[in-house]
């Protein structure tokens, strides 16, 4: 409706719309708020409330070089001239002015209990004292040469500066925050020397950007100290106003007595030491992190100190980490920088900052300098007048004397050498003692000093490059006298969050996979080693139907590539993989993996990662095909996985092998024969390319094994099904071009069955066995006999007659591990110590003449069982 007046009884009632009412009442409120209030000034970095704190201790006298007053008294001084507002206000804020931790540097110097880093409130306003910190002198200094302007107070009785002339940049040293009415304000504290350094540098030239800057202005440097991880964040909170970084506590590991311990000496700015110890304390209560023994706070008035002791089977790296996560030991800290610009908020720049803060010297320096330069000029006029005077003092005492009044010797003087009021006035104050030689000549030096100084002035006040090169000089002696190294650390090279692969350990694993496409992680340690010709432990619990198909020992933190018969590959990593114990039965892969329909997993091998482009997959097909890729060509596979090799008909991916492009090849198929050829006789091709004939073979026979070797002294391991197999050196396997039949690696006999496997071996590893019905036996590698090309092997696993072997792998070697969980099987071990009597047989081989390539024998060696 619109506005009308209605009289009443009482009066005149104004009727208004309440809508237009809340809207004007409400931005009135809300400008209060954020001019007067809740942001500070770009210019001094100080809110009105810690403005009107120094104004009235400096009015009062209050400086660092006089004795504390108390603070009830600045208090009192404060609300009662400048600040119509609650004493719990003004006194909070000059608390946190005091706070070492939470001030870089603190302006307030404090006498008296001002809190803690534990959250302890300050002493009452009635116990404490305070005066103005040095630093703080900076702030107020000059003012009283007119270089601000004053406005008037709340009820117009005093005045009070608007901006102090803050001969540094405080807004940016000691930061700011402050929540508004719809807006808010986080400007982090920094370092004085190095934001001096900036300025420097954006005086030098106006044209730097933000990330040059910040060669000379690194990042926040907080009281409290800790790191600051990242820089993405930072450079886009100094380019844009608004990011986020992360800060993170200081901590060191120490080992003692076989134990760890965490020993924390700093913590993130603004975290509640007390608090956060109380939450390291609930994690571990709660079981969210498991290994803490011991938590206690060292701290004492040298400096912080929080030790947490861990359990002897914890990795400290991981458990830090894992504090990092669940604690304030790691958090963000949100830049928002808004500051008041020519009383309105605006989001600002690192070179913004600097930008309004140089103009704003330039204008204290030109008004002290207008200031200076016309309290000089009065100065001269007066000695102007002396000088004439002084140069015939006798006529001027005779005027004097000659005058009844005072006045009436001021006109007089000002009739005979037409003086100013003032030069009159100053002749008529002059002491006698004035008029002797030594005090005359005096006042000659002075004007002469006056007079250079006035030159001085004025080309100041004409001069730009004066200004600024007063101010490089100020500020140079500012840092001199006020830097401190800084507190805390910036690293570049540290993640802002803490992803979960942070917090899984890096650690060798076995990774299984079953016939039937069950995958488990196991550590290292779960496979006890054997003799050679044992019956085996569990080693995995199947189903009747099933067996281990693929092993591998690989690290947590590796890349895996899953390759499937259909020539697919998919990538996950280790941790992804579920860890179980060695008689679990694992997770179906098809739950991790998105497999299409009747694809099956064909190899996996384990990668670091994908930068190299001298590293290659090479694809060996169970027709004898092979394919060689770069590697990086793998780096961007999909969920769904993407195509590895495209394979011919009826043809299926056997294995997948990390080459580097100089090695050799050797191919076992199941007829008992290998082909030894150079890699680069395959040259590289696409990701989707099908190959070239690597090795020729029968249509009833396979590819079962691939050795990827780099001399002639390496040893080629060849397993056969019914559990046979031997060591044989390369040199043994003659260089052939591939695509041929190869030559003879294993007799195959009806007594050691088919060609099950071909890998190369070192002394130095250990072999795990794996037959077709989950039973695992691991033996030193050593142990096994080193032969010709062409004999039987030894018996390495003791297998029933429904049992072959299923797939191998290879570990480092574990010394002294007793056996245990041996297959409980009374019969079968009867029976076969029945047909061996527990003794070696040593048997003639009985080859066929064309199944002879060499003269060689064969020897055929078994291990009696362990004793009944």
């Amino acid at each position: 409706m619109d506005n009308q007046s209605s009289k009443t009884t009482e009066g005149f009632v104004k009727e208004i719309n309440i809508s237009t009412e809340m809207k004007t009442s409400f931005l009135n409120y809300a400008m209060s708020v954020i001019v007067s209030r809740a942001l500070p000034d770009i210019r001094d970095g100080l809110k009105p409330v810690q403005r009107r704190i120094l104004y009235a201790m400096n009015d009062l006298g209050m400086g660092s070089d006089k004795a504390h007053k108390k603070s009830a008294r600045i208090v009192g001084e404060v609300i009662g001239k400048y600040h119509p507002h609650g004493d719990s206000s003004v006194y909070e804020a000059m608390v946190r002015m005091a706070q070492p931790f939470s001030y870089r540097m603190p302006l307030i110097d404090g006498h008296g209990n001002f809190g803690s880093v534990d959250g302890d409130g300050a002493a009452a306003m009635r116990y404490t004292e305070a005066r103005m910190s040095k630093l703080a002198g900076e702030l107020v200094r000059d003012l009283e040469k007119n270089t601000v302007n004053f406005i008037d107070n709340y009820d117009g009785s005093e005045h009070e500066p608007s901006v102090l002339p803050a001969r540094y940049p405080n807004l940016l040293v000691n930061g700011s925050t402050g929540i508004a009415v719809g807006m808010a304000t986080n400007i982090p504290p920094h370092n004085l020397g190095e934001v001096i350094e900036g300025l420097l540098a954006y005086m030098d030239n106006e044209e730097i950007t933000n990330t040059e800057l910040m060669e000379f202005i690194q990042g926040p440097d907080f009281p409290t100290g800790g790191q600051i991880l990242g820089l993405t964040g930072l450079r886009q909170a100094y380019e844009t106003g608004k990011g986020i970084i992360a800060v993170r506590a200081t901590a060191e590991i120490i080992s003692h007595k076989n134990r760890n311990s965490i020993i924390v000496t700093a913590i993130p700015y603004q975290v509640n030491k007390t608090t956060l110890i109380e939450r390291i304390a609930d994690i571990a209560k709660d079981k969210i992190v498991e290994g803490i023994t011991d938590l206690r706070d060292e701290s004492n008035r040298k400096g912080m100190r929080i030790v947490i002791e861990l359990r002897r089977d914890v990795n400290p790296h991981v458990m830090l980490n894992n504090l990092y996560k669940y604690t304030q030991l790691q958090q963000s800290f949100g830049i928002n920088m808004i500051a008041l610009v020519n009383g309105q908020p605006k989001m600002v720049t690192l070179k913004d900052t600097l930008k309004y803060y140089l103009e704003h010297q330039i204008e204290v320096i030109q008004r002290r300098t207008i200031y200076d330069l016309e309290k000089a000029e009065a100065r001269q006029h007066i000695l102007d007048g002396l000088t004439i005077a002084l140069h015939d003092i006798d006529r001027a005492i005779e005027i004097i004397k000659q005058s009844k009044t005072g006045e009436e010797a001021r006109e007089a003087l000002i009739a005979e050498y037409n003086f100013t009021d003032i030069q009159s006035r100053a002749i008529l104050d002059m002491r006698l003692q004035r008029l002797t030689g030594l005090e005359i000549e005096k006042i000659e030096n002075e004007l002469q000093e006056l007079i250079i100084k006035i030159t001085d002035f004025k080309e100041i006040i004409e001069s730009h490059e004066r200004k600024i090169g007063i101010i490089k000089e100020e500020l140079s002696e500012i840092k001199q006298t006020y830097s401190t190294p800084r507190m805390s650390e910036i690293n570049l090279h540290e993640d802002l969050s803490i992803e979960n692969e942070d917090l899984i350990p890096v650690e060798d694993v076995i990774i299984t996979v079953t016939n039937n496409g069950y995958i488990k992680r196991m550590k290292v340690d779960h496979y006890k080693t054997q003799n050679r010709g044992g019956v085996g432990m569990s080693g995995i619990k199947v189903h009747e139907d099933d067996y281990v198909e693929h092993i591998l020992m690989t690290s947590t933190h590796d890349y895996h590539l899953f390759f499937t018969n259909k020539g697919r590959v998919y990538k996950i990593k280790g941790y992804q993989i579920p860890e179980g114990s060695r008689q679990s039965k694992g997770l179906p892969i098809v739950n991790l993996l998105d497999f299409d329909k009747d694809e099956k997993l064909a190899s996996f091998t384990n990668v670091k990662d994908f930068e190299s482009d001298e590293e290659y997959l090479t694809f060996v097909t169970k027709k004898g095909i092979v394919k060689r890729t770069k590697i990086c060509d793998y780096q961007n596979i999909r969920t769904n996985g993407i195509i590895a090799i495209n394979l011919r008909e009826d043809d299926e991916l056997m294995s997948v092998r990390l080459t580097d492009g100089n090695q050799e090849i050797i191919l076992g198929a199941s007829n008992g024969k290998a082909i030894r050829f150079a890699e680069t006789d395959v040259r590289f091709m696409g990701r989707t390319a099908s190959g070239v004939r690597g090795m020729s073979i029968g249509p009833d026979d396979e590819v079962v094994g691939v050795a990827v070797v780099d001399n002639d002294q390496q040893e080629i391991l060849v397993i056969t099904e019914k559990g046979f197999g031997k060591r044989t050196i390369v040199a043994e396997y003659r260089k052939q071009i591939r695509g041929g039949k190869g030559v003879k690696t294993v007799n195959v006999t009806e007594k050691n069955g088919r060609l099950s496997t071909l890998r190369t071996v070192s002394n130095d590893q250990d072999l795990i066995v794996v037959s077709d019905k989950g039973v695992v036996i691991r033996t030193h590698v050593d142990q096994i006999s080193q032969t010709k090309r062409a004999t039987q092997g030894v018996r390495i696993i003791r297998l029933r007659p429904d049992h072959k072997v299923s797939t191998i792998a290879l570990i480092p070697k574990q010394e002294e591990i007793e056996e245990e969980e041996m297959i409980d099987d009374h019969q079968f071990v009867q029976e076969t110590i029945e047909v061996n009597q527990q003794k070696k047989v040593v048997e003639a081989a009985e080859l066929a003449p064309d199944e002879i390539e060499e003269d060689e024998e064969e020897i055929i060696t078994t291990d009696s069982l362990f004793d009944e």
